[in-house]
């Protein structure tokens, strides 16, 4: 049996930035962004259970989904924009952006593997 994957094992995350969303955005690529603390309980659950995994590396490398995740530990202002973006006031906050000039989608606070899979495998799919 292969050996199971620690709990802090997260997906190959980039660091957030608004620049590189911007980039990203503009060229029409799907972006998966997770916005994260190190005191966050909820954060840590979703991201053993639903954010980590080899289904979930699958997930993003099939529908070539980048990961961008943002640490907000410390109130990083950057990241407070973000928050602010979709009306939030802290973490966890999940956001989908499928590309191609659809309307990013934002995940409950609480997620499970085939909300997840479910939400990320309508990239570039889904009109709303």
């Amino acid at each position: 049996l292969p050996a199971a994957q620690p709990a802090s094992a997260v997906a190959a995350a980039e660091p957030y930035s608004a620049k590189r969303l911007a980039a990203l955005e503009q060229a029409g690529h799907p972006v998966f962004v997770n916005m994260t603390a190190a005191w966050c309980i909820t954060c840590k659950v979703n991201e053993r259970v639903a954010l980590s995994g080899q289904g979930f590396d699958d997930l993003l490398g099939r529908r070539n989904i980048v990961y961008l995740q943002g640490d907000w530990t410390n109130r990083d202002a950057e990241i407070t924009r973000f928050l602010e973006r979709f009306r939030r006031i802290g973490v966890p906050l999940y956001v989908f952006f499928p590309g191609g000039g659809l309307e990013p989608v934002v995940l409950p606070q609480i997620l499970s593997p085939g909300l997840v899979d479910d939400t990320l495998s309508g990239a570039g799919t889904k009109q709303s």
